[in-house]
């Protein structure tokens, strides 16, 4: 199938030179002499690459806002600038906005030529990373005979002609995002966007920007996650760690399905699917004034409620199977022989449920290659082991600091938490520091006042 590329340039003399030359390459060419004409190509059809003039009929939209356009719609497809008379400033804006290439007038054929082929090639490459991501997730499939599964199964399919509202409970590492994206994938949206808005990760200061987007003095547009969900389905993760003033907001598009900007005077409308999930007892946080009630009611249209993996441990063969042909078959080792007739995958506890137990195959997958089966279940055995371990040092952290003076059991805390966090960062101070959001220097003082010296 031939690419089809879009031309925009109100000089007539360039705009058929270059769609000349692009149709002895046999590629499917279109063309626009002005904005609105470009405007009606994009939205009739978005092409593969375009090759946008700056300088256009109209006064106040030029070429770079056609192309904000454009990558507004996708931002993986190319798009070169040219120009005969702009200026380097207008170019590193372009390239800055998300332009592939920006080329003067006058050119080359090659050059032309060179920079389509590359922008295409280039532009696959990344299409065919994203589709090889996406497969990589959705090969995943919710496993399990237990009830509880089975009951979830079931409303999956009932879902897939509704509309309706989600909210997905259950223990962190239960599937929760896994059943959003099954939703979407069975629904009549499955080939518009999925939208992932994690609220547990953001910023207190950031969830209004990440939800709505912002409008900047320069006109750029920061696009929020409900626009870019737009026609498709947003799973809002974690829900119930929206700030109150936020929730208020939330339930206004819920209601009116369109919202301003930060910064914005105009509505933008949507059509979106709403799945909220949270690993906390929302009704709890309803009652002590935490969650709003009104909202909490618009979000739970239709509950779906995952259990513990420690409560549905006839599900664990089952899951041990699969993971073992899927991770196998990722990471192109042989299939470990894991003995599933081991009490201790039945008895201990899975804190971490089903992630737990597929990073706990995946690194007997990797580890244990060509490795008896008596080899393999005492790795086991020495990883579960060492979980519960991690796990009653924990505990005893928290008997010792609820045994505690405050100022002694805060220190405690703060001593456990920091060294953890520095950890997980190998060390690194800045890293450790964006993350807790805590600033570099005060975080140094912190770390001198407990007495933590250094991390291997």
């Amino acid at each position: 199938m031939h690419k089809d590329i879009l031309v925009i340039d109100d000089n007539p003399d360039i705009r058929f030179l270059i769609c000349k030359i692009l149709k002895d390459k046999n590629f499917n060419v279109r063309s626009a002499a002005n904005y609105d004409q470009a405007v009606l190509e994009i939205n009739k059809k978005l092409p593969d690459l375009a090759i946008i003039d700056i300088k256009l009929d109209k006064t106040d939209k030029d070429g770079i806002d056609l192309l904000k356009l454009i990558i507004s719609k996708n931002k993986l497809t190319p798009v070169i600038m040219i120009s005969g008379h702009a200026t380097v400033q207008i170019a590193v804006e372009a390239i800055r906005i998300g332009a592939y290439e920006f080329i003067e007038k006058p050119f080359s054929t090659e050059k032309i030529i060179n920079y389509v082929l590359r922008g295409l090639e280039i532009a696959t490459l990344k299409q065919e990373k994203d589709i090889i991501e996406n497969k990589l997730f959705h090969s995943f499939d919710l496993i399990g005979k237990s009830q509880s599964i089975l009951k979830i199964q079931k409303t999956i399919d009932k879902l897939s002609t509704s509309d309706s509202r989600i909210l997905i409970s259950g223990p962190t590492g239960s599937g929760k995002e896994l059943v959003a994206r099954k939703i979407h994938k069975n629904s009549n949206r499955s080939k518009e966007p999925f939208v992932i808005l994690n609220a547990a990760l953001l910023k207190e200061k950031t969830y209004e920007k990440e939800l709505f987007g912002e409008e900047f003095d320069d006109g750029n547009i920061s696009f929020g996650a409900l626009e870019r969900a737009n026609k498709g389905t947003l799973l809002i993760d974690e829900v119930s760690e929206i700030p109150i003033e936020t929730q208020a907001n939330v339930l206004r598009v819920l209601i009116d399905q369109k919202f301003k900007r930060i910064n914005g005077s105009k509505y933008v409308n949507v059509n979106i699917r709403l799945i909220s999930s949270t690993s906390k007892d929302l009704n709890e946080l309803v009652s002590t004034n935490n969650f709003r009630e009104d909202l909490f009611h618009r979000l739970n249209v239709v509950p779906i409620e995952l259990t513990a993996l420690s409560n549905r441990t006839e599900d664990i063969p089952l899951l041990i199977d699969y993971f073992k042909t899927k991770l196998s078959e990722i990471n192109g080792f042989p299939q470990p022989k894991i003995d599933i007739k081991n009490d201790n995958l039945y008895t201990y506890n899975w804190p971490g449920n089903v992630r737990e137990l597929r990073n706990l195959v995946e690194r007997v997958t990797i580890l244990s290659s060509n490795e008896s089966k008596e080899s393999i279940n005492k790795m086991i055995n020495d990883i579960l082991n060492s979980a519960i371990s991690i796990n009653n040092n924990d505990k005893t952290l928290i008997e010792k600091s609820f045994s505690s003076p405050l100022k002694e059991a805060r220190e405690h805390f703060e001593k456990e938490y920091l060294t953890n966090q520095l950890k997980k960062n190998h060390g690194n101070i800045s890293k450790t520091a964006d993350f807790i959001g805590m600033e570099r220097s005060a975080l140094h003082r912190k770390l001198k006042s407990l007495g933590i010296k250094g991390i291997n």
